[in-house]
């Protein structure tokens, strides 16, 4: 029975980690988290907001219209034929900013607009890496669950062989004992798992904005496959590519264009008047109607709150490019430091699969053969199956690590990663 566990085992890892994994559901999941989750819809609608400043900062005022009476006598006040000077007075008036002040504060609110945009796709990006990171969680829990059943399965066929052994006067009642702590042990471990498995699968519901007691289905058949670009190649590609950049540069973009709004805020705007005087003939009188039509303008004296308006514009700009400047900094850093925790767990991975686990196993197998003969003790053998459940656990815990960095790696570049042909 324990030689056939170990084989389903060892063809396992032979096609877990290489095999094709389950990439459509891993992907439907990250498409319903971007079709349902509340914070993606938020970051939409603050874009959508924003676009819809555009239009408002480059149109004009609306027009005043003004009514008035105009020289009426006290002790008459509706009478309008009685004072030559009395007039029914009707205007309108309209505000008009100096000349390119309205196509200056559209091209404003665009850029912010346009870093609204990208902030929107950097949080799908971001959730999108959520998603693949608990899937992967998820996986590994599985896995793990998966391969404590199988010894929990292992160590009651031990600790039944033992105590066939000890009846026989073969084996020790301590080896009984110790068989029995271990997979008591085991039960302990697996009530952790089953917890962790809880605790991942209502992050997950979480983010795809789902009831949190929806059950999920077991993971398996994870891919490992080595990318095919080195860490300039992705620096390059994350330009080209992170939604955050092109947000902070279209952010320089603003400042620059609000430093030259402010500077034509040393210029004046104007406010165009036309009113119209009906008057009613009075003696004599005709009491001709009357026109009234002009320009007012602000004085743009207050010197020191302009220079303000520049030099904030100016530290917004300054502001903007140190933190694109960072962020890049920053991408490098974590590139570099990505590609080199993807290449430890896909080699850790490899290792496992192909050396370490087979050699635990015929290790497993050889103190099982001699333990039936009385060449060695009972503790030999247990230490022996502990360590194949030590390095089982650890080659699921490197696909695991693997593919999580490879998600948090997708997050840093802004795509999807280039990967070789299998």
């Amino acid at each position: 029975m324990r030689t056939v566990l170990i084989a389903l085992m060892m063809a396992m890892l032979s096609t877990g980690a290489m095999a094709a994994g389950p990439a459509e559901e891993l992907e439907a999941l990250v498409q319903e988290g971007l079709a349902r989750n509340p914070e993606v819809h938020a970051a939409q609608a603050r874009w959508e907001m924003l676009r819809e400043k555009i239009v408002q900062a480059g149109s004009f005022e609306d027009p005043m219209l003004m009514f008035r009476i105009q020289n009426a006598p006290f002790s008459d006040p509706v009478a309008f034929n009685q004072e030559p000077m009395t007039a029914k007075v009707i205007g309108v008036s309209q505000k008009i900013p100096f000349a390119g002040k309205r196509a200056l504060a559209a091209e404003v609110a665009s850029h912010e607009a346009e870093a609204g945009r990208w902030q929107y796709e950097e949080r799908r990006l971001e959730l999108t890496r959520m998603i693949k990171e608990t899937y992967y969680r998820l996986f590994y829990a599985d896995e793990a669950l998966r391969i404590v059943a199988r010894n929990i399965q292992v160590l009651d066929d031990l600790i039944r062989f033992t105590e066939t052994m000890y009846g026989v006067g073969k084996a020790l009642q301590q080896d009984v004992f110790k068989a029995q702590v271990e997979r008591s042990r085991m039960e302990d471990m697996q009530i952790s798992l089953q917890q962790q498995r809880s605790s991942l699968a209502a992050v997950m519901n979480s983010l795809l904005y789902r009831p949190a007691e929806t059950a999920l289905p077991p993971v398996e058949g994870v891919v490992i496959v080595p990318l095919s670009a080195t860490a300039g190649e992705l620096a390059a590609q994350a330009e080209e590519q992170r939604p955050l950049l092109k947000s902070l540069a279209a952010r320089v973009e603003k400042g620059k264009t609000a430093k030259v709004l402010a500077q034509k805020e040393y210029y004046p705007d104007f406010n165009v008047v036309f009113e119209y005087m009906q008057r009613e003939p009075v003696a004599e009188t005709p009491g001709e109607d009357m026109y009234t039509l002009g320009v007012s303008l602000n004085l743009p004296v207050q010197r020191r709150r302009r220079e303000a308006m520049v030099s904030e514009a100016q530290a917004e700009t300054r502001m903007a490019a140190a933190e694109l400047d960072t962020l890049r900094n920053t991408i490098r850093r974590n590139i570099a430091d990505s590609l080199a925790r993807l290449t430890r767990s896909r080699r850790m991975a490899d290792l496992y699969r192909t050396a370490i686990i087979p050699q635990a196993t015929g290790a497993l197998d050889a103190a099982m053969a001699a333990y039936r003969v009385g060449k060695i003790d009972f503790l030999s053998v247990l230490d022996n199956q502990l360590n194949l459940f030590n390095y089982e656990r650890q080659y699921y815990e490197a696909v695991a690590e693997h593919q999580m960095q490879s998600a948090q790696l997708e997050g840093v570049v802004g795509t999807a990663l280039p990967l070789m042909e299998r």
